[in-house]
């Protein structure tokens, strides 16, 4: 017997809520139709799904091992019923772009509405997630584009990659506003703000300031560009960030100086080679390409100059 959307629908519901009375209002069923969906689901696949202890669910091993295909087969089922209704609701076409974190805050929402302005029709879906999952999505078709950090980490993808020299940042009257331009010296005894401790650029940073005998004392990690920035506004220190959340012009009080020798960050733009690009995503592509031009390698950027449109 074929497993059934609502019994898989359960078992999500289940696995996130932790209790069939919390799964049962997240689908508006009653407790009893939600125990007999989740019965019939381990019935037909052979094994339990569930510890159950005075109400609780706990999920076992092989709960644990289904969930990633159980998630991304209701969202492949998701992005089927969105597209029957954007055709149904006469739009020009649906974009689905995933992204990491970097490229998700002062990048991708100014992007996104300069398209709709030319592009009325197109309505856009934009998700944030690890590089590793937006590789999968790319690959299985389920989203359009997908930027994430390099390597790219999935085979099978159309990618194109873009290298941006990173900046220091740090609060308006730091001394070190004051210089033209950092180096690791400049970073002795100063508390710093890295990604997440093995990213690629605090591995980078880390080698210059070795080769420098400079030790680094990092203070905090942020995972995510946008937050570093906002922890340095916050007077948090000093971080080595990507030019696009680097010299985005904010107005909290957060300047950048060109960091030297140069710490690379890699973004990389990946579509499916099974999906041939449709005139949408093709524009959207071109949008993406010269947008992020200004900031690769070899391109200038002026301390001094505004915020880009």
């Amino acid at each position: 017997m074929p497993l059934k959307i609502r019994h898989l629908e359960v078992f999500n519901a289940l696995f996130e809520a932790g209790s069939v009375s919390n799964a049962a209002r997240r689908l508006n069923l009653t407790q009893p139709a939600v125990s007999i969906a989740l019965g019939k689901l381990e019935e037909e696949l052979g094994f339990r799904l569930f510890h159950r202890n005075r109400g609780f669910f706990a999920p076992t091993g092989e709960a644990v091992q289904l969930r990633g295909e159980i998630t991304q087969g209701l969202m492949a089922l998701a992005r089927v019923d969105q597209r029957a209704d954007e055709i149904r609701q006469g739009w020009a076409g649906g974009l689905s772009i995933a992204t990491n974190g970097a490229l998700a805050m002062n990048f991708l929402p100014r992007i996104i509405a300069m398209f709709q302005a030319d592009y009325p029709g197109t309505h856009i879906e934009l998700r944030v997630h690890s590089s590793r999952q937006i590789a999968d999505w790319a690959a299985s078709g389920q989203i359009d584009i997908g930027l994430i950090d390099t390597p790219v980490p999935v085979a099978g993808l159309e990618s194109e990659v873009f290298a941006m020299e990173c900046v220091c940042i740090m609060g308006a009257d730091d001394p070190l506003a004051a210089q033209t331009h950092i180096t690791p010296a400049c970073l002795a005894g100063r508390g710093l703000i890295g990604v997440n401790g093995d990213h690629v650029v605090d591995r980078q940073l880390k080698r210059l300031a070795s080769e420098a005998g400079v030790p680094l004392r990092y203070r905090a990690f942020s995972y995510y560009y946008a937050i570093a920035r906002s922890m340095v506004a916050a007077g948090g220190g000093l971080s080595i960030i990507d030019p696009i959340n680097g010299t985005a012009d904010l107005n909290d009080g957060v300047v950048w100086r060109p960091f030297a020798p140069q710490v690379l960050h890699e973004t990389a733009m990946i579509t499916s080679r099974d999906h041939p690009p449709g005139q949408s995503l093709a524009h959207m592509q071109d949008y993406i390409r010269r947008h992020l031009a200004p900031y690769v390698t070899g391109a200038k950027i002026d301390p001094k100059a505004p915020a880009r449109d």
